[in-house]
């Protein structure tokens, strides 16, 4: 079993440059399922979750060929089968398989979803928005089986809360299907948008609202095209922290002053600083942190991913920090880890926010109160997700001493050469097997 051995107390310095964003490649590669032409992807990370919506879309009847180390190229001349079974990884990726089946052959069949054990994925939105469209759909104790015989047609859908998975699977429904197709209360995550400029270029006709809709006027027929994959915002922010939780200065090539904004006025707010360029965001510790109020949130709020390594930079902050989260209910089960390792940490079932939100009541741990500054010592730590393993990473740079991470498959499945990039800007930090 390969784990992670960290020497944390290395101020970090130097360069890293960002791969392409996990959560925008695996959504493009499955809309080029809606395609019998050419669309090839730039940009494209080679890490896990890359690989397994590869193995998704040719288990269906997609050429996936790599033409370099980044760009990847697709075509799905025939669906050589609907049912995507027999995968080496269950993923909730699947799901948006659906759709494009659909659209393509007239059924689907489908898993059911696995992923990070962080809270609910509700499959039913996506589903809702399917049946609305004209999908029959059975649920069965293996997955999950979807006719359209006589195709998808427009209709209204008002989501009752703005998924990003369930926005995507209704904008790959409406694209194809037959007629006008409005979504409200849509989500607006910069990814989402990527994939409605991709299937701009292959011929659909989307428009954005204001307000959080999106409007979709279905065609007969989308081509291929070229597209390159953004940037990725979560590992923006997860450098970032470990820049300032290691008292270091790294510059993160590639960041985008849009997809940041939330996150750099969170920066500045505990005492960090930042610097805008042209081709990327450098990140300084100065003087120290200092605690602040926080709630995550769909965009433009604070992404519920980069929450975690904040957290763990929020250990460091002089005073109280109190982060609400109101997107996942189960996202603070790593900071037992992060308590073993020295942080003050308690958990609150109410909100302490400055809103109630969905989870009032509930019963659900999803508020946190950080006091700080408390220094955190190394420790031998298993992964249980990506996010909470980015978060031990950042605590394992922080900790002066030796950490040990196990189950850093998960770290692979969302971070492209963690390790190469970590060590190309100083820190000490090698696979090991044990």
């Amino acid at each position: 079993m390969d784990a992670f051995r960290i020497e944390g107390g290395v101020p970090l310095h130097g360069e890293v440059v960002l791969s392409g964003a996990k959560n925008a490649a695996s959504k493009l590669m499955v809309a080029s399922l809606l395609t019998d032409e050419p669309v090839t992807l730039g940009n494209v990370p080679r890490q896990h979750e890359t690989g397994i919506t590869r193995e998704i879309i040719t288990s269906i009847g997609a050429q996936a060929q790599w033409d370099d180390a980044h760009t990847l190229r697709l075509q799905t001349k025939d669906i050589r089968r609907t049912s995507v079974e027999g995968l080496s990884r269950k993923n909730r990726l699947s799901v948006l398989a659906i759709a494009p089946l659909l659209h393509r052959a007239g059924e689907a069949f489908v898993p059911r979803v696995g992923g990070d054990a962080i809270g609910a994925r509700p499959v039913n939105f996506h589903l809702g928005a399917l049946e609305a469209m004209g999908a029959v759909i059975e649920e069965t104790p293996e997955g999950y089986r979807a006719v359209a015989a006589k195709g998808l047609r427009g209709a209204l859908i008002d989501l009752p809360y703005p998924s990003v998975g369930a926005t995507e699977t209704a904008i790959l429904a409406g694209s194809l299907a037959q007629g006008r197709t409005v979504i409200r209360n849509a989500a607006g995550e910069p990814e989402v948008k990527q994939l409605i400029m991709m299937l701009q270029k292959m011929g659909a006709v989307i428009q954005v609202n204001a307000g959080r809709g999106i409007e979709i006027v279905g065609v007969e027929k989308l081509s291929g095209c070229h597209m390159r994959v953004m940037p990725d915002r979560i590992e923006a922010a997860s450098y970032a922290c470990m820049a300032l939780g290691s008292r270091g200065e790294v510059f993160v090539k590639g960041a985008q002053h849009e997809h940041m904004i939330t996150f750099l006025n969170t920066v500045r707010k505990i005492g960090g600083e930042y610097d805008v360029q042209a081709d990327g965001i450098a990140f300084r510790a100065v003087n120290g942190f200092r605690g602040i109020e926080l709630e995550t949130d769909t965009h433009p709020g604070f992404m519920t991913d980069w929450q975690q390594p904040l957290v763990v930079l929020l250990t460091q902050a002089k005073g109280t920090s109190v982060v609400h989260e109101t997107v996942y209910e189960e996202r603070f089960g790593y900071t037992e880890t992060l308590k073993r390792m020295g942080a003050d940490v308690s958990l609150f079932s109410n909100c302490l926010g400055e809103t109630d939100c969905r989870f009032k009541g509930r019963n659900y741990r999803h508020c946190a109160v950080i006091q700080g500054p408390r220094e955190l010592s190394p420790a031998e730590v298993a992964v249980p997700d990506i996010r909470a393993g980015l978060a031990f990473v950042v605590a394992a740079l922080v900790a002066k001493g030796t950490s040990t991470l196990t189950g850093i498959e998960h770290l692979d499945r969302g971070y492209e050469r963690l390790e190469e990039k970590l060590r190309g800007i100083g820190a000490d930090i090698e696979r090991v097997k044990v």
